[in-house]
């Protein structure tokens, strides 16, 4: 191993190559708390593609594994390290090479946050949809290694729906150039998707070719609170049945608005009966605006305070109470959040789900989650340092998971399976699925170099 790290020193530099036990600690795991993790023998940052290349050369002739690794936001272990591997953080790899205005494009490396690139390119009156709920400081790398999605994805889709091509290195150390910068291309396997939602199983992406699209109108905001979930439901269901498609349809349970407005110290509007907070935004501008936001409106008569305003400040503010529920719920304790993807005529029924899983383990659990995609984010509050809370919470992370797949849904909508559900993808695509994913793992990872445990084992 002394001979390996002086080969990454040499290609990294001293400053590229961490080994201080309590320095490469905080690199051991991402936010996922239940996922299993290993202890690093070294933490790298390299700077370029070349030096990527050179990391994964040296590694894979002394057969050390290698993980991928942003920003560590991500919520499925799907960065964390294993016992002697080398974690590969891009970080600094954080270059935007290029916004191409007339072509609504751009080209990033994988260190660039989020939220920077957003500000980027709307100088150039430009927008980059996907947008994570932590969106101010995860990566773009991350952001295509997990597919993820976001608050938008109702109207924008996922990260890969904004990808035009990737930049990868494969475990043989060559680089790989996937996609195209035209608007259509058809030529040969789409292997850019391919490489996205990998997890870094397949290879270390080292610049992306994102679609972008032209700036949306500042937004509209509308509020709806009721009185039940069923009725927040069926409102959901008939607003995507009248062909609505406003650009972000969030909903909130009880227990995460009671947590909101205990930790921002304001109410919310939505009064003492209410079980669950619609909130939706139009960004098409103008009359279209008004139109979406009065449709859906009327759509809403059956809740007990509907409320639609068209000040940006307002609506922000409506959109950072969305965003704090998980900082919220640290009031009550430590949280471990799921990631179940619904039918979206079922969400009424996954959030009654939670309500019963949450009684049978005695633990709080609150729902929030992007209503116009199904994507809910049922997050189960507990103690850590209490052996027998830990156990339930785990049970209820599965439970969920089980109603998730009942109700013709998916164990992940954005956050990946990582090192967390590793059998419940198993469950979900099944042997025949399973075997063609480590085939593909096989055929360009032979060694297992690459994340090895993640998603899935060979």
């Amino acid at each position: 191993m002394e001979t390996l790290l002086a080969e990454l020193r040499t290609a990294l530099g001293d400053a590229g190559v961490l080994t201080d036990a309590d320095v490469t600690a905080s690199y051991q795991r991402d936010m996922m708390p239940l996922a299993p993790h290993g202890s690093p023998l070294a933490v790298v940052f390299p700077l370029d593609t070349e030096q990527v290349q050179a990391v994964v050369r040296a590694c894979a002739r002394h057969q050390v594994p290698i993980v991928p690794r942003g920003a560590g936001s991500g919520l499925s272990g799907a960065a964390n390290a294993i016992d002697g591997c080398v974690v590969l953080v891009t970080t600094k790899m954080n270059a935007i090479v290029e916004i191409d205005a007339d072509n609504r494009l751009a080209v990033v490396e994988p260190g660039v946050i989020n939220l920077d690139l957003r500000g980027a390119v709307e100088k150039n009156g430009l927008f980059y949809p996907p947008d994570p709920s932590s969106y101010d400081w995860c990566t773009i790398g991350g952001n295509l290694s997990t597919n993820a999605g976001g608050l938008c994805c109702v109207k924008y889709g996922v990260t890969t729906d904004s990808v035009l091509g990737l930049e990868v290195v494969l475990a043989d150390g060559e680089v790989l150039r996937t996609g195209r910068r035209t608007v259509k291309g058809v030529a040969g396997y789409d292997l850019t998707k391919l490489f996205i939602g990998s997890e870094g199983t397949l290879g270390v992406i080292t610049k992306a070719t994102l679609a972008l699209k032209p700036l949306p109108q500042a937004p509209a905001t509308l509020v709806a609170a009721f009185g039940s979930t069923a009725t927040a439901g069926a409102a959901v269901s008939r607003i995507v049945r009248e062909g609505l498609v406003p650009s972000l349809m969030e909903i909130m349970d009880r227990t995460s608005i009671e947590a909101v407005e205990q930790y921002l110290k304001t109410e919310l509007g939505a009064g003492p009966g209410c079980a669950a907070l619609l909130i939706c935004q139009s960004d098409a501008g103008g009359e279209q605006a008004r139109h979406e936001l009065q449709k859906i409106e009327e759509i809403c008569s059956e809740a007990d305070l509907v409320y639609a305003t068209h000040d940006v400040n307002e609506g922000r503010d409506l959109l950072t109470a969305r965003r704090a529920v998980l900082t919220a719920l640290e009031v009550y304790g430590s949280w471990l959040t799921d990631d179940v993807c619904v039918p979206r005529t079922r969400i009424a029924e996954l959030i009654q789900g939670c309500e019963d899983i949450a009684e049978e383990v005695g633990l709080k659990i609150a729902v929030v989650g992007h209503a116009g995609d199904g994507n809910m984010h049922p997050t189960i509050v507990y103690d850590p340092a209490d052996a027998d809370q830990f156990a339930r919470a785990q049970k209820a992370f599965d439970d969920i998971l089980a109603v998730g797949l009942s109700l013709g849904g998916t164990v992940t909508g954005e956050h990946g399976i990582g090192k967390i559900k590793r059998e419940w993808l198993a469950r979900e695509i099944g042997p025949v699925g399973l075997r063609v994913h480590r085939d593909i793992k096989r055929a360009l990872d032979p060694e297992n170099l690459f994340n090895p445990g993640s998603m899935f084992s060979l």
